[in-house]
């Protein structure tokens, strides 16, 4: 019988900035372990190393010592080229702020990642099946600037999707939404964990954190609690 490898694997990750004169310790000895297949949320107050841990696990930014191993890559072997072809074929991320290119369709914004990694062959077709999921067929040919903020929040969804990672990781994903699109984006996120996609959420909303079966806490750079919440339906894999 295989024993399948961690989704993500972090052992002793130290990871501080410059502040004027003095150095900020944002992550102090961080290790971690997340299976395939689980829903972990993240929480703590502001400047705890929550959104730097989720950083560093999609490869957009580097910790100063200790390793990070996700899906089986070593972050600190690849260089810069190497960890963006395999951030976007690997992993898909949600950020707060949507970060749609404002000169695209909601369509070719969902085509863009297929396209940066050369999976264009049917990408039209995959890019409009994403946005039916999203439940925003129709919208293919709308601007970002047409749309609202919980709709370009779907769109970016629908994106992190194109090049179906089996690791998505999420950064305050409704925290510049209103309670009842945040709830539709947190209903999808809920849905790619029942098809077995493995989740890890940044958030500063207790509620919503407290609906994925586990909850990492942090504090000061560390990890001070990590906790079942034993609320959450176990995933079904689809198929």
């Amino acid at each position: 019988m295989s024993i399948s490898q961690p989704a993500v694997l972090i052992t002793d990750l130290c990871k501080s900035y410059p502040v004027g004169r003095r150095r900020i310790e944002a992550l102090r000895d961080v290790s971690l372990v997340i299976e395939p297949g689980e829903y972990v949320s993240i929480v703590g107050p502001s400047g705890c190393g929550k959104s730097t841990l989720l950083n560093i696990m999609a490869g957009i930014d580097s910790p100063d010592s200790g390793e990070i191993v996700v899906n089986g890559t070593a972050l600190d072997g690849l260089n810069q080229n190497q960890v963006a072809a395999w951030r976007g074929k690997s992993v898909g991320i949600v950020f707060q702020f949507f970060q749609l290119m404002p000169t695209l369709s909601a369509l070719e914004n969902i085509m863009l990642p297929m396209d940066l990694a050369g999976n264009s062959k049917n990408a039209r077709e995959r890019a409009g099946a994403l946005l039916e999921r999203v439940g925003l067929h129709g919208y293919e040919d709308n601007l970002p600037s047409e749309l609202s903020g919980g709709e370009q929040q779907r769109i970016a969804v629908a994106r992190a999707l194109a090049n179906s990672p089996s690791l998505i990781l999420a950064d305050e994903p409704t925290g510049n939404l209103d309670s009842a699109n945040g709830m539709a984006v947190t209903e999808i996120l809920e849905s790619l964990w029942r098809d077995g996609t493995t989740i890890v959420m940044v958030t500063h909303d207790l509620d919503l954190a407290e609906r994925s079966p586990r909850v990492i806490s942090m504090s000061d750079g560390v990890i001070v609690a990590d906790r079942r919440t034993g609320a959450a339906q176990i995933p079904v894999t689809a198929g």
